[in-house]
């Protein structure tokens, strides 16, 4: 995946939270609401705190990684970053090919173009909404954001947060293959979710909090993985993105099935509980992200009625 390398980014659809303390930035909202008020993304949500929760009992850690696995988060993560970094350094598209935080500020942008021409054809319209950028943890609308939670969308601020160090641990943690559409996935996935909240589905789903296999959790991850797919098949004509390959395509893939419950839980548990599943299975991601990509349609990305298999 590449950007046009002259295209110019809108830096102002991200918060650059990184370096400050984790009181420093927002303020809890809604009476207290915890992180459960969130709606876990495409790393894992809510079920990563239990993979956290797994990975220290094993004496290891999810968070806090110093090996960088993508050679461009290691240029600028390792180093001191001072809040409002992106403003300063992410204005082009060469900067998105060159750099971790441009590449997603980029993939914002490029999402949020799509979203807002295609909801506006259906008579909605689409607010624009922030990513935020941490580390380790912070708090925002739905509580304390944590990096052990992955990715996350919240519909309390309408804001994504993510501390890029993610990106590291989707292929050291969890044995993704990494690349640019990689993380691009996962980036498209929690703008999912406010997709999802613009048309109402996150307030008139009363089952999403229902776990297993075909429950209503599952059914709502499983949304946000097709609408990926579905930017995916117009990223291209955003303007942003230079041009998606075979291979990028299959970098999502990849990544989608990385984060499946059934992966995770093998990985931490030793075995697959079906009846506890919150996100889906890895073939179940992959199938709805596919199905995104193949029709390029939301109308295509129906979850709330038969089977999700």
């Amino acid at each position: 995946m590449r950007f046009n390398d002259n295209v110019q980014l809108d830096s102002t659809q991200v918060e650059d939270a990184r370096g400050r303390s984790g009181g420093e930035f927002g303020r809890a909202s809604g009476g207290g609401m915890s992180i459960p008020v969130a709606v876990g993304g495409g790393g894992g949500g809510l079920l990563l705190v239990l993979v956290f929760v797994a990975f220290q009992l094993l004496g290891g850690s999810l968070g806090g990684t110093t090996s960088s696995a993508d050679p461009s988060l290691s240029q600028y993560q390792d180093a001191p970053v001072s809040a409002g970094q992106t403003a300063q350094q992410c204005r082009t598209g060469a900067d998105a090919n060159a750099r971790t935080d441009c590449r997603v500020v980029g993939v914002v942008n490029s999402v949020q173009s799509y979203w807002q021409g295609a909801l506006q054809q259906r008579g909605m319209r689409y607010s624009l909404i922030d990513t935020v950028f941490y580390t380790g943890s912070m708090q925002g609308g739905c509580g304390l954001a944590q990096s052990a939670e992955g990715p996350f969308y919240c519909p309390v601020d309408k804001k994504v947060y993510l501390d890029l160090n993610f990106f590291n641990d989707l292929q050291t943690r969890f044995g993704a293959h990494g690349g640019p559409f990689a993380q691009a996935y996962v980036v498209a996935h929690e703008y999912g979710h406010h997709v999802q909240d613009v048309m109402g589905v996150l307030r008139s789903s009363g089952s999403a909090n229902a776990t297993g296999a075909e429950g209503g959790s599952v059914r709502i991850e499983l949304q946000a993985d097709c609408l990926a797919g579905v930017w995916a098949a117009h990223a291209v004509q955003t303007g942003y993105i230079q041009d998606l390959t075979q291979q990028d395509i299959n970098d999502g893939l990849d990544a989608a099935a990385a984060v499946g419950d059934d992966r995770i839980q093998k990985q931490t548990q030793g075995r697959v509980t079906p009846e506890t599943w919150t996100h889906g299975s890895a073939q179940q991601r992959q199938r709805w992200f596919s199905q995104g990509y193949r029709q390029g349609d939301l109308a295509g990305c129906d979850t709330s009625t038969g089977t999700v298999y």
